[in-house]
């Protein structure tokens, strides 16, 4: 949501009182303008511009706002308009950087500079380096911010200035955590090379928050086995398979039927992290149940054949080159959604797999059943994967490999998670019995 800043605000509840709005209101106002000017960034609408009021009043009714609502959405924004029109003496908004009109010649700021096309661009080079949605949405987001904090700046007229101002904003006014200052750095960047295909320049002076090395939180087998039994079904098959293959809830996720190979008792991870594939062990003591799920989503697959659903959802590549794939039971998902979703470009009907925040919350509650006094997550299970391996005394290089890390230096953090029996007494080997 557009930030208002406090001068800003200021002027703006003190016109409040001077119009006899009920104190307990203000902060209700300033919200409903900051909606509406998200309203207008979003749908490139002049925020200043009184045509704009009726269409966020309908936009408001669709959502199903109460008539009390919407007008005093209307009031707050009527209000936003009376001061949009100060004398340009008052120099009410040289400094703010939101939808604010110019000190000089009481002229409009911005003009409509249409970022459509840009955006456009953006996502068709993510998606041609193949990176995840999550990275499109997060690069998105950053980009959209860039937008609004230089007042929807001709997108080729942006500088290295107005990113470095930015980025300061970020960290001393927002003050936002370490890696999200990491991560709009990186989409920027990426903005700046890939898209207006401009040099990104040296950033210097910028305040960064130093990142802390933080000790992951691990669960003991006893509090694990309390956890899965607090769970139903299939989250509790899910949790088992977070833990027994020390999976990323992503991965987990999109696991497919043809990723269990049950003669081998191998998985296989197909497009993890950074897109790389890897093999991990099935666990013995779950295959049964894996194979009594696996019948499960057969004849599921089963019946949405006869009712002439589409099948699962593929990627666009697989799609093109295998006109059948979806419809395919190597191809359906191995935790399939409980409902349809229907696809309105191509009218009909598919099955997705079940959505992480799904597992999340059940993981949370089933967390708080079991009354463990730590903060778990879908991805604790991974972390103890890992941890209860190096405690087994597992090779370091054979851990790393499991989860798919790039880096030995990633997984060594899970060394600060068990005890230490390193001998310090120093002996020559020789002298080992």
């Amino acid at each position: 949501m557009i930030q208002i800043f406090s001068h800003i605000q200021s002027r703006y509840k003190a016109v409040l009182i001077e119009k006899a709005v009920p104190e307990k209101n203000h902060n209700l106002y300033v919200k409903w303008l900051q909606y509406y000017l998200d309203f207008c960034l979003k749908y490139e609408l002049n925020p200043l511009n009184k045509d704009s009021l009726p269409e966020f009043l309908n936009k408001l009714k669709e959502k199903n706002q109460t008539s009390l609502q919407q007008e005093q959405a209307s009031d707050a924004v009527s209000i936003y308009y009376e001061i949009g029109n100060i004398h340009s003496s008052e120099n009410f908004s040289s400094s703010n950087k939101n939808f604010i009109i110019s000190a000089r010649h009481n002229e409009l700021k911005p003009e409509c500079v249409n970022w459509k096309p840009v955006y456009d661009t953006l996502s068709a080079e993510i998606k041609l380096r193949h990176y995840s949605p999550k990275t499109l949405k997060a690069y998105t987001g950053w980009v959209r911010q860039l937008q609004n904090y230089t007042t929807n700046k001709d997108p080729h007229m942006l500088s290295a200035a107005d990113v470095k101002e930015f980025l300061t904003f970020l960290a001393v006014k927002r003050k936002v955590s370490a890696s999200s200052q990491n991560q709009a750095f990186n989409a920027l960047l990426f903005f700046f090379r890939n898209i207006i295909k401009k040099e990104f320049g040296e950033i210097k002076d910028i305040p960064r928050a130093k990142r802390k090395p933080c000790i992951p939180v691990v669960l003991s087998r006893d509090e694990i086995d309390k956890i899965i039994k607090a769970l139903a079904y299939p989250y509790d098959l899910i949790v088992k398979l977070l833990y027994g293959c020390g999976l990323r809830i992503s991965e987990c996720m999109n696991l497919r039927v043809q990723n269990f190979n049950f003669d081998t008792g191998v998985l296989t991870i197909h497009d993890g992290k950074g897109k790389k594939d890897r093999t991990v062990p099935l666990p013995e003591t779950i295959v049964p149940e894996l194979t009594e799920h696996l019948e499960k989503v057969m004849e599921m697959h089963q019946e949405d054949l006869e009712w002439g659903y589409a099948g699962s959802f593929l990627f666009d590549s697989i799609e093109s080159k295998y006109k059948n794939a979806a419809g395919e039971l190597v191809w359906q998902w191995f935790f399939p959604a409980k409902t349809l979703t229907f696809v309105p470009d191509k009218d009909e009907y598919r099955r997705y797999h079940l959505h992480d925040t799904h597992v999340q919350k059940a993981i949370k509650r089933a967390v708080r059943k079991a009354k463990i006094a730590k903060r778990a997550s879908a991805h604790t299970f991974r972390h103890s994967f890992a941890s209860h391996l190096l405690q087994a005394n597992y090779d370091i290089r054979t851990i790393q490999q499991l989860l798919g890390h790039s880096d030995v230096r990633t997984t060594m953090i899970y060394k600060q998670t068990i005890e230490s029996r390193t001998i310090k007494e120093a002996k020559s080997p020789l002298d080992f019995s």
